[in-house]
């Protein structure tokens, strides 16, 4: 269905911290109409909620592979958020939050 909303929980696992992925991907996130947030996890992966037009999530999650110039990504995986997860995404914008 055309502008059916989509939300999703992405884990980003390799070498992602400390080279600007999370600025990153809100850029990406914000190009694409998302909204949602990104943080550091203390295992060293990057976690983030994307929330938006199923095609744009979709491509954001897919774009996540990529990263900026110096990610070396390992793995993306992508899942239903649960209510911890959905209790931090705004109604809109896009925007870092604390490591946890």
């Amino acid at each position: 269905m055309i502008g059916e909303e989509r939300i999703v929980l992405v884990t980003v696992g390799g070498w992602v911290q400390g080279i600007g992925y999370r600025a990153w991907t809100q850029r990406q996130a914000e190009a694409l109409g998302v909204r949602g947030w990104v943080r550091n996890r203390l295992n060293g992966d990057v976690e983030a909620v994307f929330a938006g037009p199923a095609e744009a999530v979709e491509a954001l999650c897919a774009a996540c592979w990529r990263g900026p110039s110096l990610a070396r990504v390992e793995r993306v995986d992508v899942a239903e958020p649960d209510s911890a997860a959905l209790a931090e995404l705004g109604a809109r914008g896009f925007r870092q939050i604390a490591t946890i």
